[in-house]
């Protein structure tokens, strides 16, 4: 991110001096203008900021009680018999398969604070389990490509922003990012089963010398781990186990859980316009009724999410300083009109506005970068929250992720440098992410 921010901004300072130096005879002062914008723009986050402070302080309250609830174990419990037959190589009863359900419970609910540590600690039990120190196994492979390809099916962050900056539909988002980010999931790990046949792991000929034996729970694919890595495990202290269902639902439980997620889907393409005005009422009705049922004393619960969800909107404004200072400048200098005129023609006619590919380019490499230009973009009257551009970058921010972040965090966890056909396989949930919301975004809102 340090080099984006870099480039963003030396290269608005490039165009701006070189308009001050070529355009002569002219009234136009392109280093005011400049200045301009970069002051404009950071007043005009810090309002966007506050102005998300209410509406994310409603939503982290909502999902405060979700969570006291014990949604995330339901989700868990529904998630574990497809778990087992996505990571046949991983125990059923190992940490690292309660880690990974955790993980993918906490980021379907849109709670990314909290599946980053159960993301890491699934992350560290895999590496008990790799006889290759250094090098990714197929499980930690398919885990991360089904992390990023942000299997998000409530975006309450974006619906939040969506709010504040004054949609008149702020939920209509949801049936195009469950359609994206489904899709976006189903190529990810198709992409990581099918590559994982030519990414094989080194062998143990010459790589692993001394006396080995294959343990139970390994991946099989994977050489056996030798007696002085036995030795180094056994020495090492084992971290805390992670409470989580051991036992999930059965089968068919499951299986029609997602048969009616995937239901879901058809049923808000075809009626999404019509439910959009009840989505976020009916969010509120019905997390507070799962509160109730469940016991939750939900207003002192509500409260405190309230209060996460005001800290949460006020450590953003330096991000959101950085980034629509940066963009301010870029668009002030003519460099963005410029790189927009460029790549308009190529494409306009796949649906993908010049103005949404800065974003959709960024996503993967930086969130709060990628956040910050759809702000940006939304918050521009030309391009509002409610026209195709603004309801494109939405479900692009819903649905895709970011990627380099995410495998640089995770890998770097557990010291990883060899990451096989991760990447490839993480690039593909992306590109089917872009795909996927400009296919069903030009189908409903084009």
């Amino acid at each position: 991110m340090n080099i984006i921010f870099f480039v963003l901004i030396g290269a608005a300072f490039l165009a701006a001096a070189w308009r001050e130096l070529t355009e002569t005879g002219t009234d136009s002062q392109p280093m005011q203008e400049l200045s301009q914008a970069a002051i404009t723009s950071a007043g005009s986050a810090v309002e966007l900021a506050i102005g998300l402070v209410g509406v994310m302080a409603l939503f982290l309250g909502l999902m405060k009680i979700a969570e006291a609830g014990g949604l995330l174990t339901i989700l868990a419990r529904l998630l574990r018999p497809m778990m087992t037959r996505l990571f046949p190589s991983v125990p059923p009863d190992h940490p690292a398969m309660g880690a990974m359900i955790l993980n993918f419970s906490a980021n379907i609910l849109g709670l990314g604070n909290a599946a980053t540590p159960f993301g890491i600690r699934a992350m560290q039990e895999l590496d008990r389990l790799n006889p290759h120190p250094g090098t990714a196994t197929n499980a930690m492979a398919l885990f991360l490509a089904i992390n990023t390809s942000s299997i998000t099916l409530l975006p309450t962050g974006v619906i939040a922003l969506r709010a504040s900056l004054g949609s008149a539909e702020p939920a209509a988002i949801l049936p195009t990012t469950l359609f994206a980010t489904v899709f976006a999931t189903t190529v990810g790990i198709t992409s990581a089963l099918i590559l994982q046949r030519f990414f094989l792991p080194p062998t143990a000929s010459g790589e692993l010398p001394g006396e080995t034996t294959v343990e139970p729970g390994r991946d099989p694919d994977a050489a056996p781990q030798t007696r002085d890595e036995r030795e180094r495990d056994a020495a090492e202290p084992q971290p805390m186990a992670i409470e989580v269902p051991m036992e999930g639902y059965p089968g068919w439980v499951s299986a029609l859980a997602l048969v009616g997620v995937l239901s879901i889907i058809p049923l808000t393409i075809v009626y999404g316009q019509r439910i959009a005005p009840w989505i976020i009422p009916g969010l509120i009705l019905g997390f507070l009724l799962f509160g109730v049922a469940r016991g939750v004393r939900i207003y002192e619960v509500f409260v405190e999410g309230a209060k996460e969800g005001f800290q949460v909107a006020l450590r953003i404004i330096p991000y959101l300083v950085a980034i629509l200072v940066a963009v301010g400048m870029l668009r002030a200098s003519g460099a963005l009109g410029a790189f927009v005129g460029l790549v308009a023609p190529w494409t306009t006619p796949l649906g993908l506005p010049p103005e949404a590919l800065p974003m959709a380019l960024l996503r993967p490499l930086s969130g709060s970068g990628a956040y910050g230009i759809m702000a940006g973009i939304m918050q521009d009257p030309a391009t509002g929250p409610d026209t195709y551009v603004g309801l494109l970058v939405s479900t692009l921010q819903g649905s895709t992720e970011t990627t380099f972040y995410v495998l640089a965090v995770y890998f770097g966890a557990i010291q990883v440098r060899r990451v096989r056909h991760t990447l490839a396989a993480a690039l593909s949930a992306d590109v089917a992410g872009v795909v996927a919301a400009v296919f069903i975004v030009s189908w409903l809102f084009g």
